[in-house]
């Protein structure tokens, strides 16, 4: 493998954990940035996102493409902001957070961050589990079925999440390298698969669709931005510790809003091209057996090759910031061995949902959705307190004892922890808690009101946060920076 100028060569390890970079191994590019969103994006599950758009809110094909230049490209700009603290701090994500909220307030922002981590990976995990048994039955020529297959399931899991450890495991470097090279493998099947779709449109539905009204556009807007870039923004600084010093913060801005909506916008449009006229896809269970459904028989094993290196593309990015996360909740280890942890952790649970629960996609991606609204709480503070810090404490961030300067009081910075708590309760306040319309667990008193009604409460959650944490004054107010921080 080629070598990047960030430290290290890609294929040997990365021994840094979380500790912030020297600025002498600080010598990358907002390129490879772009290629690390994009490959993270390049799933070919983006469809059902685009599929939602037109099935359930009746967008026009133009405001789908609207929506998803919004709402992906937009929020993974937020995730390029997020990524200029990394080049500021030179540290993970939630270890710099612990300057805003305190080493000890830091806690619940990273034990979350960690869980939707987990979470996610469990579900591409078992996707991924389940794309390679359908896989054998098409070349078998009989169904193949995860618990009437317990071995074949343990092995394909084993598969995945090995293959997730080579990538994840080696670190930065090889991320880099791995991300940039299997997007152009997976970005031309991709593009063939997404071909033969394209066949099955009905194109004169798609020119004589009636425009959807402008709510239904906002509503959209709010669904895109929810289910990709907020996901992902407590990982931007992870990868961006290593760019060099100069590069200016609108390229890194750039690098992921471009990076990820470029993909994102091609499938969100394409799914929604599917949807005119026919709601299967964006109904279905098992969106990967709906869209093979789609395609002549001997497409499909170019397809399952696609979704199941889309699935190992995103994987690999978010192992290793989990991996980063867990070692900033105080686990001490090193990073490669937190990064097993994790795996661990992740193929134990792929094995429960396919082996032993009945059921899965339902009740657990609700469980692991509920963590948008801490987390987005989490952005909007952060986000603000950005504005104002251009210096963290090297030192400091790794000093977790009352000898810090980011131990506040107790430990905890209390305005901004008491604006994240204010801010999650306001949007539990708009959040229903379901796997069906029928079975619904919870419904927040607010839940009924318009923004509840269409899922908009995170976007209250993110402005309330950050508006409470700048009226109190947390971000305005830092203490003198000792000489060793770094500095923009």
């Amino acid at each position: 493998m080629s070598s990047t100028s960030c430290g290290q060569s890609a294929g040997q390890l990365e021994t840094r954990g979380i500790e912030p970079v020297p600025e002498s191994e600080c010598n990358g590019h907002p390129l490879q940035l772009f290629w690390v969103w994009f490959a993270a994006n390049i799933s070919i599950l983006g469809l059902p996102l685009g599929a939602t758009l037109v099935a359930f809110r009746g967008l026009a094909i133009w405001q789908a493409i609207i929506v998803a230049v919004l709402g992906a490209a937009g929020s993974f700009a937020v995730v390029g902001i997020i990524s200029i603290a990394g080049r500021r701090g030179r540290a993970p994500s939630l270890t710099l957070s612990r300057a805003i909220f305190g080493v000890r307030g830091n806690i619940g922002p990273t034990l979350v961050s960690l869980m939707s981590r987990l979470g996610w990976e469990t579900v591409n995990t078992t996707t991924a589990a389940f794309v390679l048994l359908s896989l054998c039955s098409i070349l078998f020529g009989s169904a193949v079925e995860a618990k009437s297959a317990p071995l074949l399931t343990l092995i394909f899991i084993g598969i995945f999440v090995l293959l997730t450890l080579a990538v994840s495991g080696l670190g930065h470097a090889t991320l880099l390298v791995i991300q940039k090279w299997a997007t152009y493998v997976f970005g031309a099947l991709n593009i063939l698969v997404g071909g033969f779709l394209c066949a099955t449109i009905d194109w004169s539905a798609v020119f004589n669709a009636t425009p959807a009204p402008l709510s239904a556009m906002i509503i959209g807007i709010g669904t895109m931005a929810a289910g990709t870039g907020i996901g992902w923004a407590n990982a931007g600084a992870d990868m961006s510790r290593y760019q060099h010093r100069s590069v200016k913060a609108a390229r890194l801005v750039a690098s992921a809003a471009f990076g990820a909506g470029i993909p994102l916008v091609l499938l969100i449009t394409l799914g929604g091209l599917l949807s005119v006229g026919n709601n299967d896809l964006a109904s279905a269970t098992d969106p990967i057996i709906a869209i093979r459904d789609m395609l002549p028989t001997w497409m499909a094993v170019p397809y399952l090759i696609t979704a199941f290196g889309g699935l190992l593309l995103s994987n690999n990015l978010s192992v290793y910031s989990a991996g980063l996360t867990t070692l900033t909740l105080g686990l001490k280890v090193k990073r490669v061995h937190a990064v097993i942890v994790d795996i661990v952790a992740i193929f134990a649970g792929s094995i429960y949902f396919m082996l032993i629960a009945d059921s899965f996609y339902g009740p657990f991606i609700t469980f692991i959705s509920l963590l948008a609204v801490p987390i987005t709480a989490w952005v909007g503070i952060f986000v603000v307190d950005l504005i104002h810090r251009h210096h963290y404490s090297a030192k400091d961030l790794l000093d977790v004892s009352p000898s810090s300067a980011y131990w506040y009081r107790g430990g905890v910075e209390w305005r901004a922890f008491g604006a994240w708590a204010v801010a999650i309760v306001l949007g539990f306040s708009f959040t229903t808690i379901g796997t069906t319309a029928e079975n619904i667990w919870f419904a927040g008193p607010l839940s009924d009101s318009w923004l509840g009604h269409n899922g908009l409460g995170w976007i209250v959650t993110f402005l309330l946060a950050g508006g409470v944490y700048a009226v109190l004054g947390g971000a305005a107010d830092r203490r003198p920076v000792p000489v060793e921080s770094h500095n923009v």
